[in-house]
């Protein structure tokens, strides 16, 4: 959009087909930030299967990582690579190894774990084992490191926006090791009712996203509880990653919630057990009353 405006474009092109959902995230997002530009679709427009697509490439010399005999449709970035076509088209049919490249198959990863600590400041991942990384270098290491060790894949049918069902592979390492990272150091952190709530933000955020709402007021609004929620989600996460697996192991937090005088079962206990009696009468006392009333 900022070459488009550079030039004084009067229009602005994708390559998207009519079926999928880049082509309403592209769209909605350009109507949103200069609703006077035109939008072209040639592919969309014409109609053209992805053999269609291949052929025209290879004829006007235009360099693309596909052919008849792997024609996937590959979307990839910073935060992990999607994969559909092809034989992924059929949901029965196992996704050869062709159709992976950040991930190793679980037969082929290291047969000893690796453990790393991952350090975040008011919920943003800043060091891997004391190691500061920028947050774009920080996602590329981890896509490596846990890649090796076959973390990540996911293969499902997703429900689309314009209506259809589509089957994809995708391949997450680093975010999945980051994800579960962040949740397990949210819960020592956050009190009750906000690791409560935030899941049902994060999932309409998530919606959002997906539907290409990504310049919409709401995002913005969801954008600031999120932010207040991070303010001390601070601490390292120790995570094992073994066999397609990330799990965590230990967290730690200068701002943690968790008592262990309180939590043990030891004689060091100074939870006030008495005080159970109470809470439970008053906290099934609706439930008391409507029984008395049947």
């Amino acid at each position: 959009m900022e070459v488009a405006e550079k030039k004084n474009a009067v229009a602005v092109a994708h390559g998207c087909t009519g079926k999928g959902n880049d082509q309403v995230r592209f769209e909605v997002s350009i109507k949103a930030l200069n609703p006077d530009l035109e939008v072209l679709a040639p592919v969309r427009e014409w109609k053209w299967s992805r053999d269609e697509e291949i052929d025209y490439a290879q004829k006007h010399g235009i360099p693309i990582p596909i052919n008849l005999d792997s024609p996937y449709s590959i979307d990839q970035n910073l935060w992990g690579r999607s994969n559909e076509c092809g034989i992924l088209e059929d949901p029965w049919a196992a996704p050869p190894e062709g159709a992976y490249d950040l991930t190793n198959p679980l037969e082929k990863t290291p047969d000893t774990p690796e453990i790393i600590e991952i350090t975040f400041e008011k919920g943003k991942p800043t060091a891997i084992d004391g190691i500061q990384y920028s947050l774009s270098d920080l996602i590329l290491h981890l896509n490596e490191v846990a890649g090796q060790h076959g973390v990540g894949r996911i293969d499902h049918v997703e429900n689309r926006l314009v209506g259809i069902k589509s089957r994809e592979v995708y391949e997450c390492p680093g975010a999945v090791t980051l994800l579960k990272a962040h949740k397990e150091l949210e819960d020592l952190t956050l009190v009750k009712e906000v690791a409560h709530f935030k899941p049902i933000v994060e999932q309409k955020m998530a919606e959002l996203i997906y539907n290409g709402l990504w310049f919409s007021p709401l995002k913005e609004a969801l954008d600031a509880f999120l932010q207040e929620t991070q303010q001390n989600v601070t601490g390292v996460v120790r995570v094992k990653l073994f066999k397609g697996h990330a799990i965590v192991e230990g967290r730690k937090s200068p701002y943690s919630l968790y008592d262990e005088n309180l939590a043990t079962y030891t004689k060091a206990d100074e939870f006030d057990h008495d005080a159970a009696v109470g809470f439970i009468n008053l906290w099934g006392l609706p439930t008391k009353s409507k029984q008395h009333r049947e």
